[in-house]
């Protein structure tokens, strides 16, 4: 790759080009760095970025995808900053793995800090052997710096789709384990594998032991953090109501980060790959209520449109900091990069992507 500025160019020159400009931009700049570059688009981006990935998925998925190209010496993710972290904790050495708005983060991974998480272990280690009892498991929706934790205290990471093999790992270590940032998935999954409502607590990071009672903490078998994302955390069971009434044999199908009380309510819940495959898959002629992310939804109703595709929710519900990967920022990292400048690269710290790895290895093995 041969460079042909002397400085990066500035994020201001991209704001005002045409959609047709910056589209035209963006593929002049991936056939120029040809095999040197890898794009990767989460299910929830927006379409005028979606359109150029290479790679289409959910979050694990592209940073699995990426560290098994190891010839693409680039990897520009689509994404928000967790899902580069795992890129790059699972990329090659030489591999550089850029974010293209630093901005694009996630709400629910931002409710459970390191800080709060090790005062957690620390004042859950003042009531057990801590050590010996309990189980961390992080949601990959995370910091590398949790799951890192969780690598380093003998636990693991987790998805939407594999949170009961996960959970079940764990249960057959210790007694009792962490489930954090979301409570909404780890209940969810504890529901459907029949836990009684009685040994769950949950964990407010804001609360001496986290709100809870020593009795209640040495009862408890599963610890929900306080966390919940943004997004599927507006679907409500009116929702559910409502569609049921207004389409008669409509199926609902929900992420489970919903509440427990949407969840319950819906026909079919899991991961946005699952979601895709199911609708996808189902017979023409059929209506589908579909509880997760807007685009990702209007993507559906456009590519299955011998269905009936619905957004759940009444109101406009969108992944705002996903939406922050715009077409201006891919092209502004593409041009960048053709003209021989690294930006906006992500990089996790040595000691945290070795601990890191052992928790997502582990996840690997057990599902």
């Amino acid at each position: 790759m041969k460079a042909v500025a002397t400085v990066a160019r500035p994020i201001t020159a991209y704001q005002a080009l045409t959609p047709e400009e910056l589209f035209a931009r963006i593929e002049a700049a991936k056939r120029a760095l040809g095999d040197q570059v890898m794009i990767l688009g989460h299910n929830y981006q927006r379409d005028e970025v979606i359109e150029h990935a290479d790679f289409r998925g959910d979050s694990l998925l592209l940073a699995k995808l990426a560290s098994e190209r190891s010839e693409r010496p680039h990897i520009v993710f689509c994404g928000v900053h967790f899902m580069a972290e795992t890129a790059d904790i699972l990329s090659r050495s030489k591999q550089t793995v850029i974010l293209p708005d630093l901005a694009a983060g996630c709400s629910m991974a931002d409710m459970a800090a390191i800080e709060q998480v090790d005062q957690c272990w620390e004042s859950l280690g003042r009531v057990l052997s801590v050590e010996e009892s309990v189980t961390p498991v992080v949601y990959v929706n995370s910091a590398a710096v949790l799951k890192a934790f969780c690598g380093e205290h003998g636990g693991s990471t987790c998805t939407s789709s594999n949170a009961w093999a996960v959970m079940q790992w764990a249960w057959a270590r210790r007694e009792k384990i962490l489930f954090f940032p979301d409570e909404h998935l780890g209940r969810n999954t504890a529901n459907k594998m029949g836990m009684p409502r009685e040994e769950m607590i949950v964990w407010d990071p804001f609360q001496p032991r986290g709100g809870n009672s020593v009795e209640a903490i040495h009862k408890a078998k599963l610890i929900l953090w306080k966390g919940h994302c943004s997004v599927h955390q507006m679907f409500q069971p009116a929702h559910v109501d409502h569609f049921r009434k207004q389409y008669p044999g409509i199926k609902v199908i929900v992420h489970p980060e919903c509440h427990e009380t949407v969840v319950d309510k819906a026909d079919l819940v899991g991961s946005t790959e699952f979601i895709i495959k199911t609708v996808s898959a189902a017979p023409a002629g059929t209506a589908w209520a579909v509880g997760t992310e807007l685009n990702l939804v209007n993507r559906l109703k456009r590519e299955q449109q011998d269905k009936r595709v619905f957004f759940l929710s009444s109101t406009v519900c969108q992944c705002a900091t996903m939406f922050r990967i715009d077409a201006p920022h891919l092209c502004w990292a593409m041009e960048n990069l053709a003209d021989g400048h690294v930006v906006n690269q992500i990089v996790v710290p040595e000691d945290d992507k070795a601990w890191a790895k052992i928790a997502l290895d582990r996840m690997m093995a057990v599902s």
